[in-house]
Parts: C-alpha cells; structure tokens; sequence
C-alpha cells in the first residue's frame, strides 16, 4: 500500500481536529472582541497552536492582540493569517471566528508535514481588520518580512475562489463654529452642524459624477448637544472606496472639496484626519486562486465564475495590503446564511451554524492543500522564494 501523499496527510490532520476548530470558533464567536481588543479571542487561537508545539512570539508590531507563531525550519515560509475582530453590536457579523478557526486548522495540518515539504509554518493573528489595518501595521513593522506567500479564509453566502476587494480609506471630518441661543440671538453663532449638512448634500450630488467603484459611506458622530445651543461642533467619519488605489486617491480628492464646501458655505474651521492606514485592493495570486478552486470543486463545491469574480469586488480588506506585497489569497467560503450577507445580524447567527462548522474544516482542509501544492510544485515554489528573496535584498 502507498504511504499517503502530503495532501492526504493534511487533509486527514485538518479532520481529525474537527472537535478542537468548531470549539474555537464558537467560543470566539461567543464572546466578540472589538479592534484592538480581542484579548480572550487572541488568547484562545494562540493557545490551541502552542499546545502543539508552535513557538509563540506576542505583540509583535507592538499591536496587544497580535502574535505570530512558529513551526518547523525549512526555506519556504508560509504565512496563515487569522482574524478575530468582531462588528459593534452585531457581533461577528462578518464570521471571523470561522477565519481564526480554519486558519488555525490549516497551520496545524500543515506542521505534520513542514519536516517534509522544506516549510516553516507561520500563523498570524491579525487584529483589528473591520477597523484599524491591523495587517498593514504588521507589514509596516516587518511582521511579514520572511514570509514567500500568504493564505486565509473569509465566510460569506458564495464560493468565490480568486475574491477581489475595494481599495479603502477612512477619514474624520471635524467642523467648528460658534455657539449661539438658537432662538435668542441664532445670527450669532456659526452653526458647524450645517456644515455638515452642506457636505452631505454636496457628496450625495457628486455620486452621479463617481467612476465604477467608487463609492462613499459615512455617519454624523457628534451633531450638536442641544436643539436651543446653535452647535459649536460637529464631526462626521466616512468611508471612500475604488477599484483601485489610483481611483481612490481621485475620489479622496473630490470628497475632500466636499467637505471644505461645508465649511466654506457655514464659515466653520474644518478639519480632516484619516482615522486608520489606507487599504489597498485585492490582488490574489493568479496559481494560488486557481488551485484553491480547484479544491472547493474537489470539495463538491461550485465557485463563481472567473467572469463574474472580476465584476464582483467583495468590501474592502486589509488582507488586500498583503497581496500587494507578496503572492497571497483571500477566498470566500460559501456558508448557508438564509440569504443574509455579511454585516447583517442574520449572518452573526449562521457563523456558528453547522454549515459554518463545515466551513471551517473544509476550509483548513483546502488551505493546506493548496499550500502542499504550491511546496511540491518546483516552478511554483522557486517563483515565490525568488520573490521573497528580492523583497529581502
């Protein structure tokens, strides 16, 4: 009888931890952690790796709810990235326990056989992705300096196997009047919650104008504290997003001319301040995606079509960020939502449904596949370490 092949080893090693990778992910999911502060979410990934001999290095980039842990020496690092953060009040609407949890059961499966293929397995806790670029904080401080190609996960209602995203940026917009009795004497004051007005009315028009992929989201965070007090103060944050980050950068541009337009018409100071690192697009490795597709087929699933995947930018991804610097991949897997997305309350609850489970074996399964293929595949292997050693030199 053959000795199993390495993928089989990876797959078997995936599925028998079945019962350790759903407990994570639904203990994750039961206790969600915003940005930054995924304390008891960190702790838990961490914890179930190190138990198998991964060498745990905490806060690295100086980020509290970071780590990176190692195993094995070999040549070719692959860097596994988990996620754990979760959404304000809708909790893990976005299904990062899943994330952490097949992230986790890919870089166990793929220890059994790091002695074998020439790899040294880093998993990567990343904090603060819906809110704060934690992956972009890492790359900055050189968390991902050694590592040749990156892999993870993300949930959602389709199997998409090369997913794209939106470039990002997030920014804070402040503008200050003048209080005045808004009865008494209203010609007084400089009213800054009319600025905000302005701008808002000005971005909603410039939408006819916006190119394919851009697109702008905010709230209003501080609108005034009285209705008699003419408000002194008012701020708003809002999200910008484009196909790319040359779009962004034009978008940003014009949606900065909104803003002074507030203040120009109200005569309020005003004041704009990115509020976190830009996230670049989506750029998944051209080998990496087609292999992990032809697993979910393997798997009897049915990824999108490479055409529709094109004209599908799914949200925005500090993940993004990564593949700009390094062969990398962020697939979708398919989870049974009742027709919720992500970012709805319906889809809080499907995240630790049985399909969700499914998802995260079957997940750490074909990770660890694809990254056994790209080991065992001599072209493939030499083109990402010789990437890597150019990035190094």
């Amino acid at each position: 009888m053959p000795a199993p092949t390495a993928s089989d080893v990876v797959e078997d090693a995936a599925r028998r931890r079945r019962d350790d990778l759903v407990e994570l992910s639904h203990s994750i999911h039961a206790e969600p952690e915003l940005a930054f502060a995924e304390h008891r979410s960190c702790a838990k990934t961490q914890t179930l790796v190190a138990e198998y001999g991964f060498e745990v290095t905490r806060a690295p980039a100086g980020l509290e709810t970071a780590f990176r842990a190692e195993y094995g020496s070999g040549p070719l690092v692959i860097g596994v990235c988990a996620e754990y953060d979760a959404l304000p009040g809708i909790g893990h609407a976005c299904g990062h326990n899943i994330i952490a949890a097949s992230a986790v059961g890919a870089a166990l499966a793929l220890a059994d056989v790091a002695d074998r293929l020439g790899l040294t397995v880093v998993l990567l806790g990343t904090p603060a992705e819906e809110a704060g670029g934690g992956k972009v904080l890492m790359l900055n401080a050189g968390t991902f300096d050694d590592v040749a190609a990156s892999v993870m996960l993300h949930p959602g209602p389709l199997d998409i196997a090369a997913a794209r995203s939106l470039a990002l940026s997030q920014v804070a917009v402040r503008y200050e009047g003048r209080e005045a009795h808004a009865a008494v004497a209203p010609y007084l004051g400089v009213n800054a919650a009319d600025a905000i007005t302005v701008a808002q009315v000005a971005i909603g028009l410039l939408r006819q104008q916006m190119a394919p992929g851009q697109m702008a989201h905010g709230i209003v965070t501080d609108g005034g504290q009285a209705t008699n007090v003419i408000p002194a103060r008012a701020e708003m944050q809002y999200t910008m997003r484009a196909n790319d980050a040359t779009s962004l950068r034009d978008l940003e541009q014009r949606m900065a001319n909104c803003f002074l337009a507030g203040a120009v018409a109200t005569g309020c100071g005003h004041d704009v301040a990115e509020t976190e690192p830009s996230y670049h697009e989506l750029t998944p490795d051209t080998w990496l995606a087609e292999t992990f597709r032809a697993e979910m087929q393997r798997m009897g699933r049915d990824p999108v079509s490479p055409e529709l995947e094109a004209a599908l930018p799914l949200g925005s991804t500090d993940m993004g960020n990564v593949t700009q610097v390094m062969p990398g991949i962020h697939p979708i897997v398919g989870i049974d939502a009742g027709g919720a997305s992500v970012h709805q309350p319906a889809f809080t609850e499907a995240a630790a449904s049985p399909s969700a489970d499914k998802a995260v074996v079957e997940g750490a399964v074909m990770l660890a596949r694809t990254v056994v293929r790209l080991a065992e595949t001599p072209r493939e292997r030499d083109r990402v370490l010789e990437l890597q050693a150019r990035r190094a030199s």
